[in-house]
């Protein structure tokens, strides 16, 4: 019997997708249930699982088409066995070892500029090919064959190249920008301009958090199963100042402002993708533990592309911390439309004044990005105070003063 495998139900809100991957090629056996294809739309990346188990008989749509609810992209023949490969069981396995040593994004961009990944020597974990590794392969031109020597010695000399001469084998690369590139684009560009955007900075003393966590960590990871990091304290923080000025929670509705009784807080998060901002309903109400699981999931699921619609939609304050790529000071673009923006930055030991001593201490810088039409500047620089207080003072956070 023969099913038509067709692109699944879109969230509300999204009008069509883009096929970027096919896991399966026509000919091959698939089991019910078992992803066929990624379908990636401006947030989220969709599976496109099988209804059945049988053979995957012909693929109707290629990577890279954009697609729509409904649309046929291939037919599957129900309870079908699929032929024997005529490689030996050994090539097999070593193709396969081999291809689970390429990374998707390595993978892709393999296919595109024609380099074989298993001529690629892998400078990732395990000698895991990365997409640097297959650019870096495509950038270097093929050496030439060897000239015979009786040729060599007739040859004239090769005149000197001139400096402003281009070096040879120079090549470009033009690859179509993913959904979620083009939305944070789009979002970015609107964001800057539609809002008076203002970064305000101020720095934080870490010592006494520092200590808080090395004393409790181990405790606190046998007691709630997740390591006590720095996110759910500065979350923490954050609710705290935005409770103390509630424009800082708030946004622009037209002619309105939009305040927010509730404080849902958007962690951004890096992935081969590109960034996202899954959100944490209702912060306010978490304990530690919970944000710590919460956003060790997000992390682990936004990588995986399994995050849903409705966890990336919405907010009311987002975080991002620049800090774990090595940035020392940053302004970060608020994301509409929202009002404001923390920045995180690394922590560094640096010399400061304490009660007229100088003593190193581990310090980080904090930027507030802010919406300056209905944040004062009054009110950001505030913000940051709370928050330098609260961080500097762990305590704070748990009485709630």
């Amino acid at each position: 019997m023969t099913i038509e495998v067709r692109v699944p139900n879109l969230p509300e809100s999204v009008a069509d997708a883009t096929l970027v991957k096919w896991h399966k090629k026509a000919g091959e056996a698939v089991s019910r249930d078992e992803n066929l294809a990624d379908l990636e739309t401006d947030k989220v990346v969709l599976e496109v699982p099988a209804t059945a188990s049988g053979v995957l008989k012909e693929i109707l749509v290629a990577e890279g088409t954009v697609v729509v609810a409904g649309q046929v992209l291939a037919l599957l023949e129900e309870g079908a066995v699929a032929a024997a490969p005529a490689a030996s069981a050994a090539p097999v396995a070593a193709a396969a070892g081999a291809a689970a040593k390429v990374a998707p994004s390595a993978k892709r961009l393999a296919e595109d500029t024609g380099v074989d990944p298993a001529n690629v020597a892998g400078s990732g974990k395990d000698g895991r090919v990365t997409k640097q590794d297959v650019a870096k392969a495509a950038d270097k031109p093929a050496a030439a064959p060897a000239a015979p020597t009786s040729a060599v010695a007739a040859a004239p000399a090769a005149p000197a190249m001139s400096p402003a001469a281009p070096r040879a084998g120079r090549t470009e690369q033009r690859v179509p920008m993913t959904r979620l590139r083009t939305r944070i684009a789009q979002r970015l560009v609107e964001a800057q301009a539609t809002q008076a955007l203002l970064t305000t900075f101020n720095e934080v003393d870490l010592k006494a958090l520092n200590e808080l966590r090395t004393k409790y960590k181990d405790k606190f990871e046998k007691a709630h199963g997740v390591r006590l990091g720095f996110m759910s304290f500065f979350v923490k923080a954050a609710v705290e100042a935005l409770k103390k000025y509630p424009v800082v929670n708030a946004y622009v509705d037209g002619g309105d402002i939009l305040y927010h009784d509730y404080y849902d807080i958007g962690v951004a998060v890096s992935t081969e993708r590109g960034l996202i901002v899954p959100v944490l309903r209702d912060a306010d109400q978490l304990g530690f533990a919970d944000v710590e699981k919460a956003v060790g999931n997000f992390a682990t699921r936004a990588r995986a592309g399994s995050l849903t619609l409705e966890e990336l939609t919405g907010g009311t304050f987002s975080i991002t911390n620049g800090g774990v790529f090595g940035s020392l000071l940053s302004t970060p673009i608020v994301n509409a439309p929202q009002s404001a923006i923390l920045g995180m930055h690394k922590i560094q030991d640096r010399p400061v004044v304490i009660d007229g001593q100088i003593v190193i201490r581990p310090m980080m810088y904090l930027a507030l990005t802010y919406d300056h039409r209905i944040i004062d500047g009054k009110e950001a620089v505030q913000f940051l105070v709370t928050m330098k207080d609260c961080l500097e003072d762990p305590a704070r956070l748990l009485l709630g003063v």
